[in-house]
C-alpha cells in the first residue's frame, strides 16, 4: 500500500468534506450516480461525494472502497447523513479482491487518474460486474485541445506529486483496451472530463 499517496489524500479530507454538495460537477453526477441500483461497489469513495446523488430506494447495499483513513470517517458521517446501507472497507483499490460477478453496479469518479495500473482495475472491474450489471463511470483526462493539453502536460508533475492525480491520462483509450462495453459517453470541457455508463464485454 502506498503510504506516502495515503497521506496526501488524508489531508485533502476536510477539502472534499466540503465540497461534497458545493461541487461543480453536481449535474455530471447526479446524472450518473441516480442510475447505480441492487448491490453498489464504489470505488475510491472518498469523503462520500457522490451520496447524495443515490437514489436510496434503488439501492441494496453500498460497499465503499478507500485507502484514505480520514477519508473514510467523512464518508461514514455522510452516509448516516443520508441514510445509506452503506459497508466501508479501507483498503488499496489495487490491491481488491472480491467474488466474480458480485455487484449490478461498480462505480467510480475521479479514481481512474491516481492508479498506477488502471486497464488492470477496469479488467477487475468487469470480473466483479455481473454479465447484466453497469459500470458507471466519471473521470478526467487529457484534453483534446492542443493548448489545454500542453498546459496539462506541464503540470503534471506538480500535480502527480502534490495531490498523486495524473492529468495526462487518455480515458476513452484506456477504456476502449479494457473489456468494458460504452453504451454510452458524454464529453465535457474539452474533454476532459467524461461521464460513461458502460457494460461487461460478454465472453470475459
Amino acid at each position: 500500500m502506498n503510504k506516502k499517496l495515503i497521506k496526501k489524500f488524508n489531508r485533502q479530507a476536510e477539502t472534499y468534506d466540503r465540497m461534497r454538495e458545493k461541487h461543480f460537477q453536481q449535474k455530471w453526477r447526479e446524472k450518473l450516480i441516480g442510475e447505480a441500483r441492487g448491490h453498489v461497489l464504489e470505488l475510491a469513495v472518498g469523503a462520500g461525494g457522490n451520496f447524495p446523488f443515490y437514489r436510496i430506494e434503488e439501492i441494496d447495499t453500498i460497499t465503499a472502497v478507500d485507502f484514505s483513513p480520514e477519508m473514510l470517517r467523512k464518508a461514514k458521517e455522510a452516509a448516516q447523513h443520508y441514510h445509506l446501507p452503506v459497508k466501508f472497507i479501507e483498503s488499496d483499490i489495487e490491491e481488491l479482491a472480491f467474488e466474480k460477478q458480485q455487484f449490478d453496479t461498480v462505480v467510480s469518479t475521479l479514481s481512474f487518474c491516481g492508479y498506477s495500473n488502471p486497464v488492470q482495475i477496469l479488467e477487475n472491474v468487469s470480473t466483479w460486474c455481473k454479465p447484466n450489471g453497469q459500470v458507471l463511470l466519471l473521470e478526467h483526462g487529457i484534453s483534446s485541445n492542443l493548448f489545454a493539453a500542453t498546459l496539462q502536460r506541464a503540470l503534471n508533475p506538480l500535480a502527480v506529486k502534490t495531490v498523486g492525480c495524473h492529468q495526462n491520462r487518455h480515458i476513452m483509450e484506456l477504456i476502449n483496451r479494457s473489456p468494458l462495453e460504452i453504451q454510452k459517453a458524454e464529453h465535457h470541457w474539452l474533454d476532459v472530463f467524461h461521464l460513461i455508463w458502460a457494460t461487461p464485454k460478454s465472453g470475459y
